[in-house]
């Protein structure tokens, strides 16, 4: 699989290029966002490593360039290590979020997880949900999502929650269960962020958090999906 790694400090680089080639990773690299947003252009790779600091424009900037078009796996590379700077990384489009310094081994096991859900092995032989009379589509295999017949662009992360929920209408998830459920027991990462990405799912779908019809809240708790596939 081919990673896109983009960071202006040389040796973080080669460190992130090594350890990922000797995993057996087609590994690219750029150290400025325009030689990252015309890799990604070019190469067209299956996740990308993303520094926020870097010398022509923001990290955020290119992450935002990216989720334009695609969906690509971000995972967010940076020395801000608040709640509100993972937060804010979270909502223009990343799926994940490392601080530095960092454990070569750590990123890695970051780098396979999001790959892995990527690519998960389906269940059963459901690969389309529909709901509302078909108004809202997901085709599992292709990792699509249709409102109205028009296309919603979600990241990895986003697509993960929308599918765990949908698949089991009615049932309450904690935030700590949808955090376990996408990222790993081992994710120690926020609750908090799992509403960044509900709000943006329910952004893109155009679906009202004060008159939900697909993702209800439950407060204190967590989340629902509030309708049952047509197909049942």
């Amino acid at each position: 699989m081919k990673i896109l790694v983009v960071d202006d400090e040389e040796n973080i680089l080669q460190v992130i290029k090594a350890y990922l080639e000797k995993n057996k990773y087609i590994v690219y690299e750029a150290d400025t966002g325009k030689g990252a947003i015309h890799l990604f252009e070019t190469l067209q790779p299956d996740l990308i490593v993303l520094d926020l600091m870097l010398p022509d424009m923001t990290g955020e900037e290119v992450c935002r360039t990216v989720r334009k078009s695609s969906n690509v796996p971000i995972l967010m590379l940076t020395a801000k290590s608040s709640e509100d700077d993972m937060v804010n990384g979270l909502m223009i489009g990343a799926d994940d979020y490392i601080t530095k310094p960092f454990s070569p081994r750590e990123l890695l096991a970051r780098v396979i997880s999001l790959l892995r859900r990527t690519n998960p092995p389906q269940q059963g032989n459901q690969s389309r949900l529909s709901f509302a009379q078909g108004s809202l589509t997901m085709d599992l295999e292709r990792y699509e999502v249709l409102m109205n017949k028009e296309a919603v662009s979600l990241t990895l992360m986003e697509f993960k929650l929308l599918e765990i929920l949908a698949k089991h209408p009615k049932r309450v998830f904690s935030r700590l269960e949808l955090v376990n459920l996408t990222q790993g027991d081992s994710y120690e990462g926020f609750e908090r962020t799992i509403d960044v990405h509900i709000k943006n799912i329910r952004q893109k779908i155009g679906d009202d958090p004060k008159h939900p019809l697909f993702i209800g809240t439950v407060f204190g708790v967590g989340y629902k999906f509030l309708v049952n596939s047509d197909a049942t």
